[in-house]
This record gives structure tokens, sequence and C-alpha cells, in this order.
């Protein structure tokens, strides 16, 4: 399964709409998953054009948006086998203790912190998209992701646009 990561979009604050190249980078996803910072729900809606979308509500979105049936404060869903947490802020599972660790899922997606990364904790691959519109806090081209899991395992790569 091959799934489109997004947050952070701030649209129409970082930018009026997303970026074009997040429809190429998204062509044969069959999810997307957008951590959070939606601002607009037409964002959403947006991404829908391409796959089915799921997104969590970020701390800077108006709680107006959990009214959209695709949006949830923390979603937690079972794709191919691995247990997946889209959330806007990161946990840290590298502070979290022996008994918290064993409830952590094998995935987190968030969003936040407007930067990229991939890396395990602990058996635990943790992915921010960065931003495609506010990366590091400043307006332009930024990132995407791709996430994969199937049976040879789950691997993520950030994508520049």
């Amino acid at each position: 399964m091959r799934i489109g990561l997004i947050t952070d979009t701030h649209i129409p604050m970082a930018a009026k709409e997303l970026p074009p190249e997040v429809t190429e980078v998204f062509q044969e996803v069959d999810l997307i998953l957008h951590a959070g910072d939606i601002y607009n729900i037409s964002v959403l809606d947006d991404l829908q054009r391409i796959a089915p979308v799921l997104a969590a509500l970020g701390d800077d979105d108006s709680i107006g948006l959990l009214k959209d049936e695709r949006v949830e404060n923390k979603h937690v869903l079972n794709l191919e086998g691995y247990t997946i947490w889209l959330v806007h802020e990161r946990p840290f599972p590298y502070r979290s203790t022996p008994e918290q660790r064993a409830q952590l899922p094998d995935i987190i997606v968030h969003g936040h912190s407007h930067a990229a990364e991939v890396r395990r904790y602990d058996g635990v691959l943790v992915v921010g998209s960065g931003s495609p519109t506010f990366l590091h806090y400043r307006h332009g081209p930024g990132t995407v992701a791709i996430l994969e899991i199937g049976l040879e395992g789950a691997e993520a790569s950030i994508v520049k646009l």
C-alpha cells in the first residue's frame, strides 16, 4: 500500500492553494494522511480528488473542522498488518516507559514541527512530512512524504517539491 503524507499546509495563510507538485507526487497513492494545521477544509477536498483522505486536527485548526468526518484528533489505523497513529503533535516514544512503549503503534505519522523526519525509535517508524508550503516556517516549496507498507515492511521517504 502506498500512502501520501502531508501536514502543516496552512492554506490560505502560507499559500493560496496546494502546490501542483503535490498532485503529481500523490498520483499513485491509495490513501492520503494529513497530520494537521489544515486551516481550510478545501485542502482536504482538493486532496480527496486524488485519493481518500484522513486528517488529524492541528493545534492551529478550528475545532469546527471536527465536523468533517475525515478529521479526528487522532486516527488509529490498521493497514496491511500495521498499526498507524495519525496525530498532529508527535509523541516521544524514546521518552516512554517500557509499559508505554508496549502500547505504541508500529508507525506514527505527525506534523507540527514543520521539519521533515523519518526515524525509528525502538522499532516505531516516526514520520513527519514537513510542510509543502511552510517548511521550517519559511514560505515557499517544501516537502511531503510517501509511506510504503506491505509484506516486505514499512518504509517512508521525504519528497522535496
